[in-house]
């Protein structure tokens, strides 16, 4: 197979760091957050000492391999060693043949390693094997194309399996010269040590709010979508935990769904939509509905918490959360809302301990979010 159809191949197979309906990372132009890291690969292009394999870690989600294609389009743009060249930044234009390469796994000086499709079984192999490993011999074997450096990049380099990895380090301990290996890895202990000695580390560390807002929107934009509404975003935000990834699986698996649905209910009270309650305990307390289950406790209790917070401060929420906020009745209202999520994750410990029925726990919040309404808001 000539290497533009295996490039070809490889891009319309299912991919295990892509999310349906998104972009891939290598085709992200904008890279937000965790700023540090892209200055320390900067940093030592620009010395002229560029180490060889570097090792990005850091939790799913948070720009790891966006940031290991956005430095390989900027090196394969390149021509010079680094040393006496002053790049603003590692940009470079979206519609540049090099980019367009790279997007397409189509660059003759870039080489990916991942878990392979597996055709006869229909799904990705478990782990990065031997067969894909010893494409590496095949890549330097061949001339490089034009420009000065060759990019190796393995993602997810922590389900390599002993032979592939053994391969690798074999490349590692003799690299060829002008190569860079990125390894990207969001569990390093699972590397052999050997592997990791011999990589440079480059931690990243999840996005604060702001960061993670901007970058989901990004990916929208990326994927010709209309980002989600303001409020809808900023509920899934918190239990992102700082990932992008997160925040659109969180998106995508209904969570700005579900929290309209929480937050359309809560705009009532103290009045309450009895038949509404009902139909949303019913469906989310289904057993194939668990995460959905997670999910409305998550969402419920980050909604309270702004609801306090914005009560007290003037900030911290929006749209109906604001709105119910500014209807609390004083300190002693404020107390009431801010215990009750307390409550609530208190009674519902309770019951996953006891594996107690699910329906009476969400009926049970709404009506303790009902009672406390009545009590509370004027």
């Amino acid at each position: 197979m000539s290497g533009a159809n295996e490039a070809n191949a490889q891009t319309e197979l299912p991919e295990p760091d892509r999310l349906d309906g998104f972009a891939h990372p290598r085709m992200a132009s904008e890279f937000v957050g965790n700023a540090a890291a892209e200055e320390a690969l900067l940093k030592a292009y620009m010395s002229g000492r560029l180490p060889h394999a570097w090792l990005l870690t850091g939790g799913e989600g948070i720009g790891k391999a966006t940031l290991a294609y956005r430095f390989a389009r900027f090196l394969l743009s390149r021509t010079d060693d680094g040393a006496g060249a002053r790049p603003a930044d590692m940009s470079t234009q979206p519609g540049s043949r090099v980019s367009a390469q790279v997007a397409a796994l189509a660059h003759p000086n870039l080489l990916l390693l991942r878990r392979p499709w597996l055709p006869d079984k229909k799904r990705l192999a478990t782990a990065v094997t031997i067969a894909e490993a010893r494409r590496l011999r095949r890549f330097f074997g061949h001339t490089a194309g034009a420009g000065k450096w060759r990019v190796v990049i393995i993602d997810r380099a922590e389900e390599l399996n002993a032979a592939a990895a053994n391969a690798l380090l074999k490349n590692l301990e003799e690299p060829p010269p002008d190569c860079v290996f990125l390894l990207v890895c969001g569990a390093p202990g699972r590397l052999p040590v050997t592997i990791r000695s011999r990589c440079r580390t480059l931690r990243f560390f999840p996005l604060d709010a702001g960061e993670l807002e901007t970058a989901v929107g990004a990916a929208f934009r990326a994927a010709g979508r209309e980002p989600p509404a303001s409020d809808l975003l900023r509920a899934c935000v918190p239990l992102a935990q700082g990932s992008v990834g997160r925040a659109l699986r969180l998106l995508e698996g209904g969570g700005s769904d579900l929290y309209a649905r929480l937050i359309g209910l809560m705009a009532r009270l103290p009045e309450m939509d009895y038949e509404g309650v009902h139909a949303l305990a019913d469906e989310i307390s289904a057993s194939p509905a668990n995460e959905a289950y997670q999910l409305f406790f998550g969402l419920a209790g980050e909604a309270l918490a702004r609801i306090s917070s914005h009560a007290a401060t003037g900030e911290g929420a929006i749209g109906v959360e604001a709105e119910l906020a500014g209807r609390l009745k004083g300190g002693y209202a404020l107390a009431q809302w801010a215990g009750l999520w307390e409550t609530i994750q208190r009674a519902k410990a309770e019951a996953d301990a006891l594996n107690l029925d699910r329906k009476n726990l969400v009926l049970a919040t709404f009506f303790r979010l009902e009672e406390t309404a009545r009590e509370t808001l004027g």
